[in-house]
């Protein structure tokens, strides 16, 4: 069974960095794409940054600059340093993996998010 585990949310004051990990575990296959979503209270969840074969590396607007995803080599595991941290980026994060299975269909999975707070 494939499971996406999530770490390294917390508290940090505006203008400080967080780490997030996003450990693979179950699959096949490697993932061929990957990505870290975000929910704030009252929003709805919106994509960060991504690794997708088709475009890529590719972040949001809000992000650029601040925020790196990467992947350790074996795709076990996605990252998002996150510098520069402001309140607006205060939300539940979220790692995604899009994974084929051994019928060769394409399947998201998620993780159970992780809680990010900035203190202004």
């Amino acid at each position: 069974q494939v499971q996406l585990v999530e770490s390294g949310g917390g508290l940090v004051q505006a203008g400080g960095s967080l780490r997030l990990s996003c450990v693979v575990s179950g699959n096949m296959f490697s993932p061929s794409d990957v990505g870290w979503y975000r929910q704030a209270p009252g929003k709805q969840r919106e994509s960060v940054a991504s690794i997708t074969r088709a475009d890529g590396v590719n972040y949001a607007e809000s992000v650029k600059g601040r925020f790196a995803i990467s992947q350790d080599n074996a795709k076990t595991a996605i990252y998002l340093q996150m510098n520069g941290l402001t309140p607006e980026d205060t939300a539940v994060y979220y790692c995604k993996a899009v994974i084929m299975d051994w019928r060769g269909s394409y399947n998201d999975y998620w993780g159970q998010g992780t809680q990010v707070t900035v203190s202004s």
